[in-house]
């Protein structure tokens, strides 16, 4: 076992999942993703390390996964959900209506803004997601 799927390994054992061969592969696939990838992305690319990996066993790993805080669901309106490792630092997503492009940003000034209304209306943050449904804007 890699050094790498060793770490998954511990992560998932901290988080009180067993480190299966499953459970590490789809951790490994969605920290090397540079997309948001839904479950049948996900299923593609797991059966490239394992061609007996089964969609129910995506769900299930990923639905364990999910429930453990590794990794975060994006529910996307009328699209299925995609998914990302749990991020270290809050950051929102873009999803670009035409094409389905899905874009992160970050914004001190945006997290600033919601942490002063939520403290006005006498509430602390504990997690936050903003998902923007968005058309580029075409050059006249």
């Amino acid at each position: 076992m890699s050094a790498e799927n060793t770490d998954f390994a511990k992560a998932l054992r901290e988080a009180g999942l067993r480190a299966t061969q499953q459970r590490t592969a789809l951790l490994s696939i969605l920290m090397e993703a540079v997309d948001h990838p839904n479950a049948d992305e996900l299923l593609a690319r797991a059966r490239g390390l394992d061609d007996s990996v089964s969609l129910a066993t995506v769900y299930r790993t990923l639905s364990a996964l999910e429930e453990a805080g590794l990794i975060r669901k994006l529910t996307l309106e009328n699209e299925p959900a995609r998914y990302e490792i749990t991020p270290v630092a809050e950051h929102d997503h873009i999803v670009d209506i035409d094409s389905g492009e899905v874009i992160e940003f970050a914004s001190d000034e945006i997290n600033r803004l919601r942490a002063d209304m939520a403290a006005k209306l006498g509430y602390e943050i504990i997690s936050q997601h903003t998902l923007i449904r968005a058309r580029r804007i075409r050059p006249d």
